[in-house]
């Protein structure tokens, strides 16, 4: 029976071992995706958007309540992020590809696949600003002037 019971014992801890350990990525550029879209995931905007780089077109108060009115966010688990590669890295910048998964409501799964741009500040590498809105299907509202060219007759 103590047998029995340290074998449980041991493929429980084994178990909670690997889960655990299954966030943590090799590559510094993963890992400050996977921690971007985990903030984003958790509801926890203020943190996402200080985590971000190339800020300065939105403040933090309207990102956080633009977050809230978005209705996709990323995916759990081992959905969240896949296929990442390295695509370029400079000193200070490192083009990556990656394929996200995200959800748009309950029931709803989709993948996005497409290149980030994530620039190295304060000692880290951090996502832009424009990416997340991005896939968060937020963007700029376009100006809608219109131009009228005016005829002069003589």
């Amino acid at each position: 029976m103590s047998r029995l019971f340290f074998l449980f014992f041991l493929v429980i801890t084994l178990t909670f071992a690997s889960v655990s350990g299954a966030e943590q990525r090799n590559d510094p550029r993963e890992q400050s995706l996977s921690d971007a879209l985990d903030l984003w995931r958790e509801g926890r905007f203020e943190q996402l958007y200080d985590s971000l780089s190339h800020r300065s077109g939105m403040t933090r108060e309207r990102f956080v309540q633009s977050m809230k009115d978005a209705e996709i966010k990323p995916a759990c688990c081992f959905n969240k992020l896949n296929n990442f590669r390295l695509i370029n890295e400079k000193k200070t910048t490192a083009k990556v590809f990656a394929k996200l998964g995200m959800e748009a409501g309950p029931g709803s799964d989709e993948s996005q696949s497409r290149e980030f741009t994530l620039d190295h500040e304060e000692g880290r590498w951090k996502m832009r600003l424009a990416d997340i809105k991005g896939l968060a299907g937020l963007k700029k509202k376009k100006s809608h002037v219109t131009r009228v060219k005016k005829q002069y007759h003589y």
